[in-house]
């Protein structure tokens, strides 16, 4: 019995996820299509639910590199631990925090820029002399 597979384009319309990004993908080694002998991409049947899966970890902020680590510990009910999946989850949201930190440090900054904005006096014509 010959296993069901779909054409990079169903694969996208089930996805949502455009065909050139379904190819970046496979650049990257997160999908693995099989060639047919016309050259044709075909994916097996579960790869919708690979790609949400990729996309949920993009989303996430996770690099293609470290979401290439974690796809072989992926099961249908999450991630197991297995090899450093811990250790990629944990640097990514390490990485996060880091992010968060600095934007919360940008937005004290433009905020206190605001405060002194608001408490000087408007000026319709800044930086215009008036004429003696």
């Amino acid at each position: 019995m010959r296993e069901v597979t779909v054409l990079i384009g169903e694969l996208s319309r089930a996805t949502g996820v455009p065909a050139r990004l379904l190819r970046y993908y496979e650049e990257q080694g997160l999908l693995v299509p099989h060639r047919d002998s016309n050259g044709y991409r075909s994916y097996p049947a579960n790869a919708a639910d690979r790609v949400a899966r990729i996309r949920e970890l993009l989303d996430a902020g996770l690099p293609t590199r470290d979401i290439r680590e974690l796809l072989p510990c992926a099961t249908d009910s999450g991630f197991q631990h297995c090899d450093h999946s811990r250790q990629v989850v944990s640097d990514g949201l390490d990485r996060l925090d880091d992010q968060i930190a600095e934007l919360t440090h940008r937005r004290m900054l433009l905020a206190r820029q605001q405060d002194a904005v608001l408490a000087a006096p408007y000026d319709p014509n800044p930086g215009v002399a008036e004429a003696s």
